[in-house]
């Protein structure tokens, strides 16, 4: 039977080609993943916005599969709209799907970057300047220090996904300074899972990724405590 031990329900942009791949990737034996999208057209505040009026309909064709834990697989979705939107995303998952657990990946961030103890923290993201402030406000509203932030300026999601793991490597090292705990990596759209490890034994400190917090924050909420390698010090706290 698929997903003897948990389903695993995401909600993702229309345009991601990432988190679907890092999740069959990263999930334990015994675990199923099960998708379904929302349109995004760019990654825009507004976008973003009109993106969410179809939480309620995702949320239900998930309900449908029977899916035990539904995530908002969208960073900047899910914290665009301040530092308490993504507990409003969850309010509305489980209006529709009241029997789930549910998360969204701004929250799987904040818990991670806490079970890591990671207070100063630099950011790296593909994001417009203004998608970064909005994430810079939600991350420093839960008492995190970003010391920088840096983001490639691309508006368009689908061209996110085309971005190397390789290229992400050298930026997360460029943007680096001795002063920050670990390093967070946005996006579920961004190849970072690829090169947690090596970058986590290259720079001597923890990183965080969105897909990798996603996945890991569902494994907890379903009670799957498996020790799984090759994705950086957090995939091996639950």
């Amino acid at each position: 039977m698929s997903g003897w031990r948990a389903k695993f329900g995401f909600m993702i942009p229309c345009t991601d080609t990432v988190l679907e791949s890092d999740a069959y990737r990263i999930v334990p034996n015994g675990v199923s993943v099960h998708f379904t999208r929302m349109m995004l057209r760019e990654v825009t505040p507004e976008a973003l916005q009109e993106m969410a009026m179809e939480i309620e309909k995702a949320a239900m064709l998930l309900y449908m599969a029977e899916v035990d834990v539904i995530a908002f697989g969208c960073t900047s979705g899910s914290l665009i709209m301040g530092p308490e939107y993504d507990k409003d995303i969850i309010k509305r998952i489980l209006s529709i799907a009241p029997k789930v657990k549910a998360t969204t990946t701004a929250t799987a961030v904040i818990n991670a970057l806490n079970e890591l103890d990671l207070k100063r923290i630099v950011v790296l993201t593909p994001y417009i300047n203004e998608v970064n402030e909005k994430e810079k406000e939600f991350l420093e509203a839960h008492n995190f220090n970003v010391l920088n932030i840096k983001g490639l300026g691309i508006s368009k999601d689908v061209e996110i996904s085309k971005v190397s793991p390789e290229s992400i490597y050298r930026l997360a090292k460029a943007i680096n300074i001795p002063e920050a705990d670990g390093i967070f990596i946005s996006c579920t759209n961004f190849r970072s899972t690829e090169i947690i490890d090596v970058l986590e034994k290259d720079l001597k400190k923890p990183i965080v990724t969105s897909n990798q917090a996603t996945i890991w924050d569902m494994l907890k909420k379903a009670n799957i405590k498996d020790e799984i390698e090759g994705f950086g010090k957090l995939m091996k706290r639950l």
